[in-house]
Parts: C-alpha cells; structure tokens; sequence
C-alpha cells in the first residue's frame, strides 16, 4: 500500500470536538493539571482507558472506563508511586502499554502471559515534568478489576548503554506478541531533545535485545515531523503492519502512519493523518498520542489534544489546556 492510501484507509476526519476526559483542576488530585497518553482496551464487556495524570509534581496512572466511548467514570488509580526518592521508580510513573489483542478489527481484548496481565511504564528520576532521563518497567496484575498491580523491582529497558540517540532518555513504549517474540516499540531522544523511534525484541518480557538498525523511525528536515516522531502505537491490518506515531517540528505536534511488512523497515506517509485544529479548537496546538480502537468497521482514533487555557477551563497546566480527544471514521449524531 502505499503512504496516500494509508492516508485515507486509516483516516479518522471526523473530531468529536470536546474533551472525552481532562483535568480535574483539584488541588492535590492525580489529575489536577492535565491528563494525558490515552490507550484503549476492552475487559469484562467494557472499554477502559488507561491515562496518565499530572499533578504538577509527577506523574500518576489511572483508569476510565466506559459504554460507549464517549461518556467516561474513573474506575481507579493504578501504579502509584511510592515517593522513595531511592527508588528509580519513586517518584513518578506513566503507564503505557498493555498487552492486548493488536489486530486493527480485532477484539482489543486484554491478553495474559504466564497467566497475568501485564503493563509497561517509565519513570523519570526527577520532579516536575519529563524530568531526566526515563527508563522502562514492567507491571503485573492478577486482578480482573486491574487495580491491584504489583512492579519489578529493577527496570527492563534502559538508555544506559543504549546509542547516542536514546541517551537522553525513553518514553511511552507499544509493545504485543508476534509468534515466539515479543516486540516493544518505544521513542528515545538524544541529549539535543530529538526524539525517534526504535525496537527491541523478547522471549520473557524480561530480556530485550535491541535491533541493530534502529531508529526504524527517523525525522525527516524541514517537514512537520522535523524534531519528533515520537508515541508509536502498533497494530495489525492482515499483512500489513501500522504505527500510528506523532510528528513535531516545533510548533505543532500531530498524528501520522507509517506502514510495514516486516516490524522493522516504515514507510510513512507524508502528511499527517490527524492534523491539529484551528485556533479555538481543543486541538489547536497538538493533536498526538494516538491510541486505536474499532468498533465494527469504524475506527475510533484517540489522541492527546492541547490549545492554549481559557477562562473556563477546570485545569491549568502551566497555561496550557491538555486533555484527551478522540476522532472517528465516521460522523458523530446526537
């Protein structure tokens, strides 16, 4: 396929064009300032959302669920973290992974591995947002309520030791079952906050072997993914192979796709897939993060929408209002 029709077999045009989830703004509460890093899954009959909050101190996790996609309860918070400074993870975590069904159409259902539920996160070291280099962990549950999850003691991935673009750091990470391996798609920046996206494989879950070619995604000069291409969010339409990532270049950060047939060599397209909105919209200044789900044969495409804090928004994030948006394939009614 190529990178015009990813454009249009995947597009999402149709934005619902409020918040499906936000902020808080209660002093003191996971969610106060912004939330953020939407992933979508189906359990026990219902979606959920996990998300992220920030607080204006570190980061937290915690899940939404919902009916109908668009109408969103808290459900719990998850991950918490334990304020031990000598602890990598002490201070602040977001999760962001799974491990689920990763078929476009499929049923986006949890998937167990050595009969738990697992969930990759990172952690920055320090206080404040995005603060130092981040490292990977992983979580697991036993929990059909997914609330009661249990961290390894020591992270699993690590820019230590990494290359030269990674050392500054790893963020948000995808990561599924493909045969005999496991694959964990994350991006890494390097000390001049470039960001790109890499791959790594696993027999355990534990071990990762970095692939020699990475970064699989590299920014592209002088274009809309000109400083990051960053998020990637993995999923599986037959043979073919989709990452819907987000580019920057500075100013705006917005949703794009790349294809492959092999989990190693992209393609993307050339333009963004979700592009971020006009001035007033919720998405004025970004529209990132994505994270894919279908009901039938219509994609739900969620994502991180941010524009500048007005009078009447409940949060404030340092003057920015971040929340979570979603687009589809097809119209909204009623």
């Amino acid at each position: 396929m190529n990178t015009a029709s990813l454009l249009k077999t995947y597009a999402a045009p149709y934005k619902y064009g409020k918040a499906v989830l936000e902020g808080s703004g209660v002093k003191g509460a996971f969610d106060e300032r912004a939330v953020d890093c939407p992933f979508l899954f189906r359990h026990g009959g219902k979606f959920f959302m996990h998300h992220i909050g920030f607080d204006g101190s570190g980061y937290r996790s915690a899940l939404a669920v919902s009916d109908d996609l668009l109408h969103w309860k808290h459900h719990g918070m998850v991950l918490k973290p334990s304020g031990d400074t000598g602890k990598w993870d002490g201070l602040n975590i977001a999760g962001s992974w799974l491990l689920r069904d990763i078929d476009l159409y499929g049923s986006y259902e949890l998937i167990k591995f050595q009969g738990k539920y697992w969930m990759i996160y990172h952690s920055y070291p320090g206080k404040g947002y995005e603060n130092g280099p981040a490292e990977m962990g992983l979580a697991w549950t036993e929990d059909e309520n997914l609330l009661d999850w249990h961290r390894l003691e020591d992270p699993v991935y690590s820019w230590r030791g990494g290359a030269d673009w990674e050392k500054g750091g790893l963020y948000r990470a995808s990561f599924f079952r493909h045969g005999d391996l496991f694959y964990m798609f994350y991006n890494a920046k390097n000390t001049a906050s470039c960001e790109q996206t890499g791959v790594a494989t696993s027999k355990d879950l534990i071990h990762w072997e970095r692939y020699g070619g990475n970064p699989v995604l590299k920014v592209t000069p002088d274009t809309w993914k000109s400083r990051f291409v960053s998020d990637p969010c993995i999923v599986r339409d037959g043979d073919l192979w989709l990452n819907f990532f987000f580019g920057y270049d500075g100013g705006h950060a917005q949703d794009g796709i790349a294809c492959s047939k092999d989990l190693f060599h992209w393609e993307a397209a050339e333009k963004p897939l979700l592009p971020s909105g006009v001035e007033g919209e919720i998405d004025s200044t970004h529209a990132h993060k994505a994270s894919i789900i279908t009901v039938g044969k219509r994609i739900y495409h969620f994502y991180c929408a941010c524009r500048p804090r007005r009078e009447d928004d409940r949060a404030d994030n340092g003057g920015e209002y971040r929340c979570i948006g979603v687009a589809s394939s097809e119209p909204f009614t009623g």
